[in-house]
């Protein structure tokens, strides 16, 4: 049966993301905004918490704690809350860690996950978007052929964060007409790491464009081994991170407009208590926690192991709608003020546009 109640466990790693998000990212969001760049003690900080690291297993170095995709949705919704650009930054290894730690065969567990067990942050990412209209996560441009001894690819990714920092990439590429991983480690010949891209939201995430060309990598670098992986699955997690993350921003911008609305005075009286603006706050609320419901339905039937593809696909498709209408409410309450950079009322539309375009950019 479905619980709507966090197990004592997950409740006390909430409260602490939360509390970090609050004390911490709330301080620096919008500076990282302009600036483009995080603190490096803010990522060093909420690495030390064992966000990813926690879910490895005693034997590869980790804290052999559970990996939980509901317990993935609770923190992508806090620390998206805190700012999304920190949350995508501080998560980026997970894009790497997870799919390993699920799908990888004993040899690459061994050789990889260790190196994410330490004290110091560890970038690593993966690389799915492709620049081309149309694209298709399950038919993809990017190609991976076999010449019996290991893989050679040819294609283009874009939206690839960290990648310039990233040790080690997990590249999915079309084989035999099926989406696979492959582990790219970095100074690989033929991988090349284009410039830093310029978004209109997610400003302060690094994010690159990365070509392969005749990049060449060996045979036991494919995610899964012979067996491969679970491709459907991998997307289902990103679709539950991703629609956490929206409830998360959506909840912010929420929040914010709400208390304004409480506080800002017209004609003798909070604009609160206008009935437009009442009801919009209202619709707003609801179409939050619808979304949190279905997300956490999805996380749920994830971690039984069940067939999630539908639950999954619904609520991104209805996260990626209701971030949109929620933080663009959100500028309208606010009028005039909404516009302008002294509120981040702004900053969360920016972010909130993103969502249908971040596929595979976080997972639980």
């Amino acid at each position: 049966m479905i619980s709507f109640s966090p197990t004592e466990e997950q409740q006390m790693i909430v409260n602490m993301v939360k509390q970090f998000a609050s004390d911490e990212v709330r301080k620096v969001y919008r500076e990282c905004d302009e600036s483009g760049e995080i603190p490096a003690r803010i990522v060093d900080t909420a690495w030390k918490l064992g966000l990813v690291s926690t879910s490895i297993p005693e034997e590869y170095g980790g804290l052999g704690g559970e990996h939980s995709a509901i317990t993935g949705a609770l923190i992508a919704e806090e620390l998206a809350w805190g700012d999304l650009s920190v949350a995508m930054h501080i998560l980026c290894p997970a894009l790497f860690v997870y799919p390993i730690l699920e799908m990888g065969t004993e040899e690459q567990k061994k050789k990889f996950l260790p190196a994410f067990c330490d004290e110091n942050y560890k970038a690593a990412t993966a690389a799915l978007i492709e620049p081309r209209f149309g694209f298709d996560t399950y038919s993809l441009s990017t190609t991976a052929r076999s010449d019996g001894k290991g893989y050679m690819f040819k294609g283009d990714k874009c939206y690839v964060p960290l990648a310039a920092d990233a040790d080690l990439l997990l590249v999915y590429a079309a084989e035999n007409g099926s989406s696979q991983g492959f582990i790219i480690e970095k100074g690989t010949k033929g991988l090349e790491i284009g410039e830093r891209e310029e978004n209109m939201g997610i400003k302060a995430l690094a994010t690159y464009e990365v070509s392969l060309k005749d990049c060449r990598i060996p045979k036991d670098n494919r995610l899964g081994g012979d067996k491969g992986c679970d491709f459907e699955r991998i997307m289902n997690c990103s679709r539950v991170a991703l629609s956490a993350m929206a409830v998360g921003v959506a909840r912010a911008a929420f929040e914010y407009s709400r208390d304004y609305a409480k506080e800002r005075i017209a004609f003798g009286e909070p604009i609160a208590a206008r009935q437009a603006i009442a009801f919009m706050l209202a619709e707003m609320a609801i179409e939050i926690d619808a979304t949190r419901l279905m997300a956490w339905e999805a996380a749920w039937k994830l971690d039984r192991k069940e067939e999630a593809t539908k639950e999954s696909s619904v609520v991104k498709t209805y996260a990626d709608d209701m971030v949109i209408m929620v933080t663009d409410r959100a500028v309208q309450i606010l009028g005039g003020h909404g516009y302008i950079r002294d509120h981040p009322v702004e900053l969360w539309l920016r972010n909130g546009r993103g969502f249908t375009t971040f596929d595979g950019m976080a997972i639980v």
